[in-house]
């Protein structure tokens, strides 16, 4: 899961796209970076850390034109501590390409062998964003052969990367003297939308960066489709898939995406409310609420959940536990060591509304465990008389190969196990998950043309239907991993200007 953002305009770019990842910082914390165009000439700065910390007024000094991309980076291949792998990522040739990608591509593999052996070209990282992008580049130049750029060739380009590429992927491509391309996987698995205002046009990954940037949201990009928007802000689009179908990741509209984005057509706030009226059911054929004193979410993204369930029950809704914002959300943060230390800091309760009371803590979902475990605890230590625990979504059970941080089976605490046995793991008196069934009604009644969902991590259901046991266990081995502690010589990228 990252967050893209590319932006054609009359004026300097620079700031609004350093404003649209500010709102798309939830999509990523681990890295950010800026690439704007002037006179075909790219200007880069991108490193480790939080969009704010990134960028000074000296980097945004030096990105001038009134053009470019942007990314929030949250890694799940690769090396998560290297600056080389932050987005966006250049290629020279042909014309001069630079590439922000959210999604994850599951025969990265073949293809990198495929773009040396076949195609000449040379990937300097472990990031599958670099793969993408010299596929694309290398069928954009076998397209064009010398000749001019126009914007059927580079749909042409893309219907070869769909048939050659597999996984998930949402992109903008800047191609120096052009304009911006933006395409979405044939399935729609990461979410990709345009909106525009005068004089400017805008792509992002939720329709709250256009929002909360003065941009009426237009429309969502639909699967498999390409979009151009030309130096003078023409707007070129069409279909590149052969069979294109929408399953977009139903963990979007549980988690990842901010409640008042709306994506393909589906307000994830109002997703959120039907989850919690969902699992209001499941919650009475476990608990009776006459023995629940008060409902309390799990901030953040259960709030809605959790108010729409005490509604329906007739139950308190309280605020529990107070959230320290200038933590990063555990659920992005690599490794399990900084997991397990960060619960605490970034949680604490409220004792008040726990003492001598049973409560229903509501949690968005339950990937690991080691978050409500510790939670639950914490409940206890401030007096809670029973602690009962409601998942608005369905047991994590299998691994996630298209984006989202879960991919080892041995990580989930609900592989392989019953919920009883996930409940004594997590120490609470009950425990309640949504069903996937449920879970899938309660979204896709928001938009009829959805007729299923990528739900792969609770249901072992690949849309892409090319995963196999051996392609996940390759994966896992090529998960984020790293030192920061040791120095990094890998310089050859596009080098941030003025550094």
């Amino acid at each position: 899961m990252c967050g893209i953002v590319g932006v054609v305009s009359n004026a300097p770019v620079n700031q609004l796209l350093y404003d649209a990842l500010l709102l798309l910082q939830h999509r990523g914390q681990d890295a950010a970076g800026i690439v704007t165009q002037q006179e075909r000439k790219f200007f880069m700065h991108k490193a480790k850390g939080m969009v704010r910390d990134v960028f000074r007024t000296r980097n945004m000094r030096s990105l001038p034109g009134n053009c470019g991309l942007g990314q929030v980076r949250y890694p799940t291949a690769g090396n998560a501590f290297s600056e080389e792998e932050a987005q966006p990522f250049y290629v020279n040739a042909p014309f001069g390409i630079v590439l922000v990608h959210n999604g994850n591509l599951t025969n990265a593999h073949a293809l990198k062998a495929e773009l040396f052996s076949a195609d000449h070209r040379h990937i300097n990282t472990e990031s599958d964003s670099e793969v993408l992008l010299n596929v694309l580049a290398h069928e954009i130049g076998e397209t064009t052969r010398g000749m001019p750029l126009a914007p059927n060739d580079l749909f042409e380009a893309v219907r070869k990367v769909h048939r050659r590429v597999k996984g998930s992927y949402a992109v903008i491509a800047l191609i120096a003297g052009h304009g911006v391309l933006a395409f979405r996987d044939p399935f729609g698995i990461r979410p990709l939308c345009m909106g525009a205002a005068e004089d400017t046009v805008m792509l992002a990954s939720e329709s709250v960066a256009m929002e909360g940037t003065n941009h009426k949201f237009e429309r969502n990009i639909q699967p498999g489709e390409a979009v151009f928007i030309d130096l003078q802000g023409q707007v070129h689009a069409q279909q590149c898939a052969d069979h294109p179908v929408l399953n977009p990741c139903i963990f979007e509209f549980v988690y990842l995406a901010r409640p008042d984005s709306v994506m393909d057509d589906i307000s994830v706030y109002q997703a959120r409310l039907n989850l919690g009226e969902s699992l209001a059911k499941r919650v009475i054929s476990t608990v009776p609420p006459n023995q629940i004193d008060v409902v309390i979410p799990i901030p953040e993204s259960s709030r809605p959940s959790a108010a729409q369930l005490a509604q329906l029950l007739g139950l308190p809704y309280r605020e529990g536990f107070v959230k320290n914002r200038y933590v990063g959300r555990t659920f992005i943060m690599p490794g399990q060591s900084v997991r397990k230390k960060s619960v605490r800091q970034k949680l604490n309760v409220i004792a008040s509304e726990f003492k001598g009371r049973n409560v229903l803590l509501v949690d968005d979902s339950i990937v690991r465990g080691t978050t409500s475990k510790e939670i639950v605890q914490m409940a206890r230590d401030a007096g809670a008389n029973k602690v009962y625990m409601a998942s608005a979504a369905p047991p994590v059970r299998y691994p996630n190969v298209y984006g989202i941080d879960m991919p080892t089976s041995n990580e989930l605490v609900a592989h392989n196990r019953s919920v009883e046995q996930i409940r004594q793991i997590i120490g609470c008196d009950a425990l309640i998950y949504q069903d996937v069934d449920g879970m899938k009604k309660a979204i896709g009644s928001l938009n009829a043309n959805i007729k299923d969902f990528d739900a792969s991590c609770f249901d072992g259901v690949y849309v892409t239907g090319d995963i196999t046991l051996e392609d996940i266990e390759r994966l896992n081995a090529s998960r984020i991993e790293g030192d920061d502690t040791l120095e990094d010589n890998s310089r050859l990228a596009l080098p941030n200007h003025e550094d």
